[in-house]
């Protein structure tokens, strides 16, 4: 077996034998096996001997062998969609690994030679992207981050995932519209919670709040993650298509004018999602400060299928100018 099967093989054995004797479900089980491994001790007294002898059994399968980061993370995955197979929410949906992989990609080219970099990500979820990001530093320096997410259970994951591969993340448990007592980061990276926010009073809050009946979450997300950006970071996110062909379109395009510049806007292609209604692009904005301008052409682009290797390597290319040109 690869390292991606054995650690998978062992997260979920333990993860069904704590299910079982605890009565759990899956994703709350993975939490508590997660917690045992980097505890590297059963924190579970009270189950019967022979389920903490089956769970030692397992955990000794990891003695003595070095993992990477992003071997931990696959597995995690894996044992992920696994737990959300069933009645999981669409906003609960991991972001594709292909796409994960491609915004990394992006965060290094506008971060080459930075170090030190301290991340958000204000809707983590389970932290598939943010840990993605992290793993995939092509320097190799060191970055920590902040995690947000409401869900307590998504969050509980989360904080598991970035533990088992070891990154130094903080996270909150809560609503990332509230206020955020964190110091402006170098970056946001966020695929953004699509719809309605229920706390119009709070949205009074927001120069994007609508004008009338609710506000969109996802245009607040947006406002709330330029607050807490440095002068000159970058924000990458996941967005509808739609973004700019709603009725409060006209306002988001304004805001977006008088506080950052538009580095980019990345069709992804549309099979990787279940419907064209779903289907995202990839939004890069530039804080503005004194020091910043806008690119001469914002970078605007479809992307083929990731599996189109020719037509992939040509976008590639184009990019790769992009950059040269504008960075």
């Amino acid at each position: 077996m690869s390292k991606v099967e054995e650690l998978f093989s062992i997260l979920d054995t333990t993860a069904l034998i704590l299910r079982k004797d605890m009565d759990l479900t899956y994703l709350e089980a993975l939490v508590e096996t997660g917690s045992n491994i980097f505890e590297q001790d059963i924190q579970q007294k009270h189950l019967m001997s022979s389920a903490q002898e089956r769970l030692k059994r397992e955990y000794r399968k990891l003695e003595n062998k070095q993992y990477k980061s992003e071997d931990m993370r696959k597995a995690f995955q894996l044992c992920l969609l696994k737990g959300m197979k069933n009645g999981v929410q669409a906003n609960h949906e991991m972001t594709p690994d292909a796409v994960g992989m491609f915004v990394s990609y992006l965060f290094n080219r506008f971060f080459a030679g930075q170090s030190g970099l301290r991340v958000l990500d204000p809707a983590v979820g389970t932290g598939n992207l943010l840990t993605t990001l992290f793993n995939h530093r092509e320097d190799g320096t060191a970055m920590s981050g902040y995690a947000v997410e409401a869900d307590e259970l998504l969050l509980r994951l989360a904080f598991m995932n970035a533990d088992l591969q070891q990154h130094e993340i903080e996270c909150f448990h809560g609503d990332a519209l509230a206020p955020l007592y964190i110091d402006p980061v170098d970056a946001v990276v966020c695929d953004l919670p699509v719809g309605y926010y229920p706390n119009e009073e709070r949205a009074q809050e927001y120069r994007l709040r609508a004008e009338k009946g609710m506000s969109y979450a996802h245009h607040l997300f947006i406002e709330q993650s330029i607050r807490h950006t440095k002068e000159g970071g970058y924000l990458l996110f996941l967005v509808p298509n739609f973004l700019f062909e709603s009725d409060q379109a006209d306002q988001l395009r304004s805001f977006l004018r008088d506080t950052c510049h538009i580095q980019g806007l990345l069709q992804l292609p549309v099979s990787l999602f279940k419907n064209e209604q779903n289907a995202k692009s990839i939004f890069v904005l530039q804080k503005k400060g004194p020091q910043t301008k806008a690119p001469k052409q914002a970078l605007l682009a479809e992307l083929p299928k990731f599996s189109n290797a020719q037509a992939m390597q040509s976008m590639m290319l184009q990019i790769q100018e992009w950059f040269k040109v504008n960075k």
